[in-house]
């Protein structure tokens, strides 16, 4: 089943002359349990899509499809408990004078669930963390620790789907490895559909099945991991970036 299908999304902004195209007829899709990467240069519209896919955007034409609905058509409760969010930013996304067992308990109210204590305590030992925190704020808390309440905050809803817009770029390298497997073992285990956002193509590799590489606001390459091992990209953009980013990693 197809968990994500982005057919034709286009926004314009501005008007007249100032009239400039941000998203051009972006057109992928991402399987059920499938991990898909979306790669380009800062400004190509990448983290623009998964605010498009979240709802904070609305100003955009084409169509998404979530499951095979719109998601235009999908009650906000419905969507909510399917899709959710992981931002860049792990301090920044959490209220700065909520606890920990605030921003936990939030969404577990809002769609009025039930064991909300063994919930919240369940999700945070499911990112690796001890029930403890639940009385912590986050200035209390690493860089890292704070990106496991968010993620934990984001699978308390049971969420079939990801969207995850460069995780682990705020971290520490040794960090970001730290998060990354534990993304990795979450999808494994609850069979979780993500799309991963991230400007670093060694992530994408590590992360993802497949990815589509972005250039001013449109898709040039959807391409397998396979293809991105070796190189051999067909669009002469793609191939730029995947050289570019060997050469960096050879010279680190």
């Amino acid at each position: 089943m197809t968990a994500i299908d982005v057919r034709n999304l286009s926004i314009d902004l501005g008007y007249g002359l100032a009239k400039r195209r941000i998203l051009g007829d972006v057109c992928f899709s991402v399987e059920a349990g499938e991990s898909f990467g979306l790669v380009g240069e800062s400004g190509s519209g990448k983290s623009t899509i998964l605010r498009c896919i979240a709802r904070l955007l609305n100003v955009w034409e084409g169509d998404i499809q979530l499951e095979g609905r719109s998601v235009n058509d999908m009650p906000f409760v419905e969507y909510c408990r399917a899709v959710q969010m992981v931002f860049q930013d792990p301090y920044g996304s959490l209220h700065p004078r909520q606890s920990i067992r605030t921003a936990l308990q939030e969404p577990l109210r809002i769609h009025r669930m039930d064991r909300q204590v063994e919930r919240m305590e369940r999700a945070l030992i499911d990112v690796g963390l001890d029930p403890a925190f639940l009385s912590r704020y986050p200035h209390e808390l690493s860089g890292g620790q704070r990106q496991r309440v968010a993620i934990a905050r984001a699978l308390i809803l049971e969420p079939r789907i990801l969207l995850l817009d460069e995780p682990t770029s705020a971290l520490d390298v040794s960090v970001q490895a730290e998060v990354l497997n534990l993304l990795a073992d979450l999808r494994a285990k609850r069979n979780l559909t993500y799309l991963f956002v991230s400007h670093d193509l060694a992530v994408i590799d590590h992360m993802c099945e497949r990815l589509a590489v972005m250039q001013h606001g449109r898709v040039v390459e959807v391409m397998s991991r396979d293809v991105l091992a070796t190189g051999q990209a067909k669009d002469p953009y793609a191939r730029e970036l995947i050289q570019a980013s060997l050469e960096y990693d050879h010279a680190v």
